[in-house]
């Protein structure tokens, strides 16, 4: 299986979206990185053939996949930012209600849901309306009902938006899962959705793809090190508007601050290991994780 993206742009009137992107994707999980607005929802959005491209191409195994038609979708399952239901279904309602949308046989349909249902922890709640769960558990029932024809392309757009920590640690061990033998592709700003799990990264900003490779390679990508010092409180706002702080962490002492710099910012900072976060930061500046930050 190989997905094939070839001088691909989307543009909206004067709006670039998607500005030439060159990209191939085999088998594996790949993370889509980048701040709201990057173009990562255009993006997908092509992919699943609900855009057409303004130019450029996507191939599936050397296919346009828009003139597939029929023959792609039913290798794709597909999990928007924001999707629809009735409230009133249970969940196994909903789950069969979308395999008769995608054509399954009602038998097919029925032994699918059995078997999706305990995969992403939603056994218990089969007979619970949708308009009662949680927002991870309604996250859940939309990886289910992505999965319901067995994809062999699994596309999410910002799975893990508006879930706490404890549904986003659960979400990115079920994708882990998910997984094998197929191509996911996973886009998020959050970059601990993506550090442990995804094989390859993209960071896409504006339109443009801006690095992608493995966490190692993109970390390694960062020309500038990264920094940590103590400082007194009142020197914290001053070193802020100086460099790119990655986090600030304040206690009794004084705050500890994280730079990025290319050289060395104070005499007591001593150079640490970079992380995704910080290459997040020198890419798109702003922090990667607001809930990182504790001042």
């Amino acid at each position: 299986m190989e997905l094939k993206l070839t001088d691909l742009t989307k543009k909206f009137g004067d709006f670039t979206a998607v500005d030439h992107m060159n990209l191939t994707m085999t088998e594996g999980v790949y993370g889509l990185l980048g701040v709201n607005g990057a173009g990562k929802t255009t993006l997908m959005r092509m992919l699943c053939t609900l855009l057409l491209p303004t130019s450029g191409s996507i191939t599936c195994d050397g296919k346009d996949i828009f003139k597939m038609d029929g023959e792609y979708r039913n290798l794709l399952g597909y999990l928007p930012q924001d999707f629809g239901f009735y409230p009133e279904f249970t969940v196994s309602d909903y789950l069969l209600y979308i395999a008769a949308i995608k054509g399954m046989r009602p038998a097919a349909a029925r032994k699918r849901v059995r078997e999706l249902l305990p995969k992403v922890g939603l056994d218990k709640a089969a007979n619970k309306k949708m308009k009662k769960l949680s927002g991870g558990m309604k996250r859940r029932a939309g990886i289910a009902q992505a999965m319901l024809n067995d994809p062999k392309i699994l596309i999410l757009d910002e799975p893990t938006a508006g879930l706490d920590p404890n549904e986003r640690i659960r979400f990115r061990n079920l994708i882990s899962e998910l997984s094998e033998e197929r191509l996911v592709l996973l886009s998020t700003h959050i970059v601990s959705d993506i550090e442990y799990i995804a094989n390859e990264i993209w960071l896409m900003k504006d339109g443009k793809l801006v690095q992608n490779g493995t966490v190692d390679e993109i970390i390694n990508s960062m020309p500038e090190s990264v920094w940590i010092c103590t400082v007194e409180k009142k020197m914290a706002d001053d070193m802020m508007k100086k460099h790119k702080i990655s986090n600030l962490k304040s206690d009794a002492k004084g705050a500890e601050l994280r730079i990025i710099s290319a050289k060395k910012p104070l005499p007591n900072a001593q150079r640490v290991p970079a992380s995704l976060e910080d290459v997040f930061l020198y890419y798109f500046g702003g922090k990667a994780d607001e809930e990182n930050v504790v001042v």
